[in-house]
């Protein structure tokens, strides 16, 4: 495996594959890598000839420096597991490799991005697709690969490939989960062992939703108040939101449920001062 610091590296690097007609797979990271994570790098290796992983932690989708300066960032470790994962080329630039000089450039999503991580973290997704554009145009890739546990994230992405025309095709995998229902984050590594025994009740209360869900008896509005009241049991538990979307357009459901339809049920809560996401997916009958 190469690693790769440079953007001119990776481009030159990019310019040499695409002339011997090797497909090219990339998997964007922020680092502190879980099985999730290298589940998509399995995934790339298997689907393309060769695989870029970036690692890098994006300043201008974090609102909040201090959460920015906590993240955790280990790439001596993500290196170690990368090389026996299948990829071949692991891009770790600096801030100043990735913004050479303040961008001035905004995306607005529209509705997409005025509803959940868009309305209660302004200016997250702007960061996003700001980054996610310069490594697409860096890495030339044919296929781009994100994790569904970053539900809105995939669809704004989605949406930046087809208004920008992008020639990649973008592939969307499964949340893993520890053992206990967790969804794997690199956040997880912030917790304390007690708030960790803790943060499994965020799946227990996405479980417990989409069973009201299935059953299609409760309403939307009761399937609300029953997640919420269940979060509010544990006082070590601060909800940010939770919600009941549409699975496409993730606009909020209200009043009755379609069937055929895919429901998404999304929530973000503090557990010991770490924010984390999660979300479940229902399709109704």
């Amino acid at each position: 495996m190469e690693i790769l610091q440079s953007a001119a590296a990776l481009q030159a690097q990019t310019e040499i594959w695409r002339q011997n007609k090797l497909r090219i797979g990339l998997v964007p990271t922020m680092g502190a890598l879980h099985e999730g994570h290298l589940q998509l790098v399995r995934a790339a290796a298997q689907e393309n000839d060769v695989v870029v992983v970036s690692v890098f932690v994006n300043p201008t989708q974090f609102g909040n420096a201090e959460d920015f300066r906590l993240y955790p960032r280990v790439p001596e470790a993500d290196a170690e597991l990368l090389g026996p994962a299948g990829c071949t080329a692991l891009f770790l630039p600096a801030v100043e490799q990735m913004y050479p000089q303040p961008t001035v450039l905004r995306f607005d999503f529209g509705p997409l991005e005025r509803v959940m991580e868009g309305e209660h973290r302004p200016g997250h997704f702007n960061g996003v697709a700001t980054v996610v554009s310069k490594l697409f145009h860096l890495s030339r890739p044919h296929r781009a690969y994100f994790g569904q546990k970053d539900l809105q994230q995939v669809a704004v992405i989605r949406q930046l490939i087809a208004d920008l025309s992008f020639d990649l095709e973008l592939v969307a995998y499964p949340t893993i989960r520890e053992a206990d229902g967790l969804a794997m984050s690199s956040r997880n590594r912030r917790l304390a062992p007690a708030d960790r025994a803790v943060a499994p009740r965020l799946y227990e209360a996405l479980a417990l939703g989409a069973s009201l869900v299935e059953e299609q008896i409760s309403t939307p509005e009761a399937v609300q108040q029953a997640v919420e009241q269940f979060l509010a049991a544990d006082p070590a538990i601060q909800l940010e939101y939770f919600a009941l979307a549409d699975g496409r357009t993730l606009q909020p459901i209200i009043g009755t449920w379609t069937p055929g339809s895919v429901v998404a049920l999304c929530l973000a809560a503090y557990v010991g001062g770490v924010r984390l996401i999660d979300n479940v997916l229902v399709t109704l009958a």
